[in-house]
């Protein structure tokens, strides 16, 4: 953060009223849609300065979390699974350079023209790894989609990167190879 913003944050109380973390509190309530909204809100309703009312309004926008992030929330508790969802990755990453691997707040799609494969921590031991798989029958292994429902039409439930084997494999290629 650079100094100039730094001293904005820090004169903000003495200048609107209220301390940067106030603002957000009200502003969340209110819920604009449009950053002109709530600039004028400000403005209007509470005599902020233009600068300072848009600054509030930058500052006050809900962090979007990063992919790593993202990720990173959904081993909190999880971490002994981090390996085997990282070496899924390294083993789908080279079956194309047109596979987008979109981490979401509680699994990462895997896609290619549509998706192919979801991991999903689903327990302290174990990721669910769900493969879009359809004619393909199910197994003991390669079970129903269970807790996916629509999203997949497979599941194999993976407790170690030993699980990551030929078959399993075979299964997320074929996946990718139909998501074409």
């Amino acid at each position: 953060m650079d100094a100039a913003l730094q001293t904005m944050i820090n004169n903000m109380p003495e200048k609107t009223g209220k301390s940067l973390d106030e603002w957000k509190t009200i502003l969340k309530a209110m819920a604009f849609t449009k950053h002109s909204e709530g600039l004028n809100f400000l403005k209007k309703e509470h005599g902020v300065t233009h600068g300072y009312a848009n600054t509030i309004i930058l500052l006050s926008k809900e962090e979007t979390p990063s992919e790593d992030d993202l990720v990173s929330n959904q081993y909190k508790g999880k971490e002994s699974l981090r390996p085997i969802y990282k070496a899924l990755i390294t083993t789908i990453k080279p079956f194309g350079n047109d596979i987008t691997i979109t981490p979401k707040k509680t699994s990462v799609s895997v896609i290619r023209k549509r998706q192919f494969v979801l991991i999903k921590p689903a327990t302290k031991t174990r990721i669910d790894l769900g493969l879009k798989l359809p004619g393909v029958p199910t197994t003991e292994r390669l079970g129903n989609s269970g807790p996916f429902g629509t999203m997949c039409t497979h599941r194999v439930q993976l407790t170690s990167e030993n699980d990551i084997d030929a078959e399993l494999i075979g299964w997320m290629k074929e996946a990718y190879n139909l998501a074409n």
